[in-house]
């Protein structure tokens, strides 16, 4: 089937998140997000467009980018909000690498004040099954700094398999270096926990 013409959800929960796809609207409080998590993202997420956001207007164009990604199905940007609260607990992005073999990325990151509380890891396992079940993922991979302990611990703990470690490949401000886990998880390997009976037929065989 071709990409546009996949019916997927825009929001699904878990037993302590809600996860949401962005809009329009939504760029007053990513700005807000933005600055209380510059520190904590600067090593590991430099890249990312949230670094580079200091206003309203700048985080509404970025929200609405994220929309207009997710409505070309080239990118799947998601935040994960607490159900008890309403809070930001983290960010999910589900890339497309290659729409014929259904190979995806997978990334993540936490709001700095939700860390440690298991809300990544939570909304990864999610975003594996979103993959697998709605985008109809082969292959899921995912790649991070061998010096980011917690990103590695959420790879693993959602049952990723390593499969390459780039040694040294990566400079920081500091002058630091370090390398970059490659981690994978085929269809055939996912588990389905989100699955109910009804919909076992999906599970490869």
């Amino acid at each position: 089937m071709h990409p546009l013409l996949l019916d997927i959800p825009e929001h699904f929960e878990t037993e302590r998140l809600l996860l949401r796809r962005y809009r329009a609207g939504d760029g007053a409080w990513y700005a807000a997000m933005s600055q209380r998590n510059k520190t904590h993202l600067a090593r590991y997420e430099s890249g990312n467009p949230v670094i580079g956001i200091h206003t309203e207007e700048e985080a509404e164009v970025v929200v609405r980018g994220l929309a207009a990604a997710w409505a070309a199905r080239s990118a799947f940007f998601l935040g994960a909000f607490r159900k008890d609260t309403g809070a930001f607990a983290a960010q999910i992005y589900i890339g497309v690498v290659n729409w014929d073999l259904r190979e995806l990325e997978l990334g993540y990151f936490a709001d700095a004040a939700q860390e440690g509380r298991g809300y990544v890891t939570e909304a990864a396992l999610a975003a594996l099954d979103f993959a697998f079940r709605h985008l109809g993922a082969h292959r899921v991979r995912l790649e991070c700094d061998d010096t980011n302990a917690r990103s590695r611990r959420v790879a693993e703990r959602c049952g990723m398999i390593q499969e390459g470690h780039i040694r040294e490949n990566l400079k920081h401000a500091d002058g630091s270096l370090s390398g970059t886990l490659h981690y994978g998880m085929l269809r055939r390997e996912w588990d389905w926990p989100f699955l109910g009976p009804e919909a076992e037929e999906e599970r490869p065989r």
